[in-house]
């Protein structure tokens, strides 16, 4: 099994006590769904390995206390720290309501304005701590649209479409001409001149 076949579900972060059990932080809307998760691939040196859970439990917030078989000692957890978790694609429940989408659904989707019309393509969903930004490719650059219920509308999976509503002048920051010449500057070197 390949990432092309799965959704990063979250990733290790540290180890807890001493007895090789790690800390899963789950990158998912609702952590309390995973709480009976048998096994989980991660991704250690470039390759997905699975890894059975003996017990799981869902702590404060996206955290979850995670024993896997096999990793007893602290040593063998410290070499698990970092790696990313995955499960397979056909483990997702499909999402019928328009109003939400997976991040891996969207991408390659095309990008349509309520105003503009068609923008560009989906390369990616950043998964942020304070806003989750969609990367849009448009006119060769990256824009960053952010995911809220006020932009982003709804996504047509039948005709690969993601629906939008941008604020007034997103694109314009991320079109602005960076070479042009800083005017204030020329303004104050002429301003100089005139003095002497």
């Amino acid at each position: 099994m390949t990432k092309d076949d799965c959704y990063q579900l979250g990733h290790i972060t540290k180890t807890h006590a001493v007895s090789g059990e790690l800390v899963l932080y789950l990158d998912v809307d609702d952590p309390k769904e995973y709480a009976d998760l048998e096994s989980v691939l991660l991704e250690v040196k470039g390759e997905l390995i699975p890894y059975f859970i003996e017990s799981i439990a869902i702590v404060k917030g996206s955290r979850a206390i995670v024993a896997f078989e096999d990793v007893d000692t602290i040593e063998q957890a410290e070499r698990l720290i970092n790696c990313a978790a995955f499960l397979p694609l056909d483990e997702l429940e499909p999402i019928t309501d328009e109003t939400r989408f997976y991040f891996h659904e969207i991408v390659g989707y095309q990008v349509v304005d309520a105003e503009a019309g068609e923008l560009g393509t989906v390369r990616g969903v950043y998964a942020m701590n304070a806003q989750d930004l969609i990367a849009m490719d448009y006119q060769g650059k990256e824009v960053l649209i952010p995911i809220n219920s006020d932009i982003v509308r709804t996504v047509d999976r039948a005709n690969q479409k993601l629906n939008v509503a941008l604020p007034d002048g997103l694109l314009d920051i991320y079109m602005a001409d960076d070479s042009k010449p800083d005017k204030v500057n020329g303004d104050l070197a002429d301003d100089d001149t005139d003095e002497d």
